[in-house]
């Protein structure tokens, strides 16, 4: 058996946002743990009392039709496309037109869950590294949030700066035109 040497970015292309959660699919982690979907579905729907709701959900049809919109997936890609380039990850029957089945979303405590229901040396390395995925996917959003409150700090003392220039500028405009409103004393004779 191969080891994991993916790094955790790797990992990261493989999270989605789906219902404002962070989740991977069950192809995809089939996939990294090395067995069949159907059997990591199989191990799942024995052990269902591990994984509720919030850890893991089948996806809608309309979930899985946003998901597809946004990543650019066809419907049904031809033989040819699927042999000659490494099989997406959404193609699990070339000849049937892509998934007979709407997929698994695990949230990150499912897929936690998952090793204790797949007891492999795989499984363990493949769940820490997707561990790591999420801690960094989580810090960066963290770092994200952050520079988000700095920018709208910055433009609040800035906005108060401007206000206190517009306000200057008003009050040289009124005096202006004050001075305007008076009548000129001419110079020099006047008969």
């Amino acid at each position: 058996m191969r080891p994991i040497t993916s790094k955790p970015e790797n990992f990261a292309q493989l999270v989605f946002f789906v219902r404002g959660e962070k989740v991977m699919l069950d192809a995809d982690l089939a996939r990294l743990y090395g067995v069949e979907t159907g059997a990591l579905n199989r191990a799942v729907k024995r052990n269902l009392d591990r994984f509720p709701g919030d850890f893991m959900f089948r996806f809608t049809k309309e979930d899985w039709e946003n998901l597809r919109c946004q990543i650019g997936i066809s419907s049904s890609p031809s033989p040819a496309s699927v042999r000659d380039t490494m099989r997406s990850q959404f193609v699990t029957s070339s000849f049937h037109g892509g998934r007979r089945r709407l997929p698994y979303a695990f949230t990150e405590q499912g897929i936690a869950m998952l090793s204790s229901v797949l007891r492999s040396p795989r499984a363990v390395e493949v769940n820490i590294a997707i561990m790591r995925t999420f801690v960094q996917l989580r810090r960066l959003m963290d770092s994200n949030r952050d520079l988000a409150r700095k920018i709208e700090a910055m433009e609040k003392k800035y906005d108060e700066q401007f206000t206190v220039v517009f306000d200057a500028i008003k009050q040289l405009i009124a005096e202006d035109q004050a001075s305007k409103a008076q009548p000129k004393r001419r110079i020099g004779f006047t008969p």
